[in-house]
């Protein structure tokens, strides 16, 4: 007789959902700015429940669906019905990276002797970040104030954008150093360090749109007649190592490491037979050059000065627009 029961009110309350009106905008009217989430799935949550104890009568057999309901001493159960408004999650979108590109890009020559290492580029811990590798940091996820001195011509991160943004970090990281005295054989190739910790971040992961362009970011100086800021220390389909003078090195001056994005392919083809060639030329960057695209939510970056890596996050340094138009107010 209780399964019978049950049945009915089940049968009552679904009748009823189906008039309920669609859920008001307003339940994630607080989400709105963010495009990226799904409007949210609404779950009804059916409850049934009695306000009394089961009479012991009530499982008496009597005649008639009807009379046994009359004859119980059991309230008509009260339905209680919760709405659960539950997000799902999108998979992270992630692109192919192009094959293909209508940029071209130029060889411009070193200053000085090509790089003599015992390591090829990939390999080398000092040109592919990869070899070094970084660990998570609890670091504020957000531009931070420093002091200190200030190079107002230092590389401005915003401009890896266009429009050019203060992107949101979605993560913070601590680069592991490289130990060059650590004993090899050969000798000299060292070996994985400790994550460095002057800073408390020495890499970011900075939100991205899959498939916008990413720009070389924007300095003044030149380092060649004028029309190249930049050149490609190093190459590879995900990331580059970009310095801001022409030695074939990264130890003097600004180096930037970029990964986890598309490196434009006719950049990478060009950074890889010029390797081949003795790398006594590498590709040059023009001012406001166009590097790759983004493939997913994240790309990471890290900043070096004179070889040493530095707070990416640093509002002073690497952001000094903002920081202008702060003061501007």
């Amino acid at each position: 007789m209780t399964r019978l029961l049950l049945r009915i009110g089940a049968v009552l309350v679904l009748s009823l959902l189906l008039w309920l009106p669609a859920p008001s905008a307003s339940l994630w009217a607080a989400d709105a700015p963010d495009t990226s989430k799904p409007p949210p799935r609404l779950t009804f949550l059916m409850h049934v429940v009695y306000t009394q104890a089961e009479d012991a009568t009530a499982a008496q057999a009597t005649t008639g669906a009807t009379a046994s309901f009359l004859a119980t001493s059991k309230p008509p159960p009260r339905l209680v019905h919760l709405v659960n408004v539950v997000y799902t999650n999108p998979a992270p979108v992630t692109l192919t990276c192009p094959a293909t590109s209508n940029r071209a890009y130029e060889a411009i020559p070193i200053q000085g002797s090509p790089r003599r290492s015992l390591y090829t580029p990939a390999q080398d811990p000092d040109l592919n970040l990869a070899v070094r590798g970084y660990v998570p940091s609890p670091a504020a996820l957000g531009l931070i104030n420093l002091d200190g001195d200030t190079d107002d011509d230092a590389p401005q991160l915003a401009y890896l954008f266009r429009p050019s943004r203060v992107p949101q970090f979605a993560a913070a990281h601590r680069v592991n150093d490289w130990n060059w005295a650590c004993p090899t054989t050969p000798p000299g190739l060292g070996c994985r360090g400790e994550p460095l910790t002057k800073w408390d971040a020495t890499l970011v992961s900075m939100a991205t749109t899959p498939g916008e362009t990413i720009h070389l970011p924007a300095r003044r100086a030149d380092i060649l007649n004028g029309i190249y800021s930049a050149m490609v220390l190093y190459a590879d389909s995900d990331r580059l190592t970009i310095t801001y003078t022409r030695q074939d090195t990264p130890a003097p001056g600004y180096v930037l490491h970029i990964t986890d994005f598309c490196v434009d392919p006719n950049l990478l083809a060009l950074y890889r037979q010029l390797d081949a060639a003795g790398r006594t030329m590498l590709p040059g960057l023009r001012r406001d050059a166009v590097i790759g695209t983004a493939q997913t939510g994240v790309m990471r970056v890290a900043v070096r000065d004179t070889g040493e890596f530095m707070d990416p996050r640093s509002a002073k340094d690497w952001w000094q627009a903002v920081v202008r138009a702060r003061r501007a107010r």
